[in-house]
């Protein structure tokens, strides 16, 4: 038989310590593996009350319609609204937009558009008034 050479020893020790480093990896890997497995809900699983939260929509100004006056725009999304905007006079329009995007009160319109501020609250009024009835035309039965 051959000679035991003499650093054996020392190559049984590498080995061994080889091996521990390997199975320590191996068990860090499959611990963080069963962490991920817990922590993680593949997409199938998820419920579709919850698939709004995971998504979101773009918004590109060609998407809406724009309606200005006095220098003052209002962007409007949705084109049923925007059709029945649309259908309103001039004024009424310059009412509404003063009203909803500046936050403007019938006495302040009224000095912008040269009215009285009952004037303005009766067209305004009447806009109204006829933007939800044509709305109300529009739109498809049960919504």
């Amino acid at each position: 038989m051959g000679s035991i050479p003499r650093d054996y020893d020392q190559q049984c020790q590498f080995d061994a310590f080889c091996k521990s480093v390997l199975r320590n990896e191996a068990r860090n890997f499959q611990r963080s593996m069963r962490r991920q497995r817990r922590r993680v809900t593949p997409l199938e699983a998820v419920p579709l009350t919850k698939w709004d939260k995971l998504s979101t929509l773009d918004s590109y100004p060609s998407d809406s319609f724009v309606f200005s006056s006095h220098g003052y725009s209002m962007c409007i999304d949705n084109e049923l609204v925007a059709a029945a905007f649309a259908g309103l006079s001039a004024t009424e329009q310059s009412i509404l937009i003063l009203r909803c995007a500046l936050d403007m009160t019938d006495a302040e319109i009224g000095t912008h558009l040269e009215m009285s501020r009952s004037a303005v609250q009766r067209r305004r009024t009447k806009a109204l008034t006829g933007l939800r009835a044509k709305l109300v035309a529009l739109m498809p039965k049960g919504g």
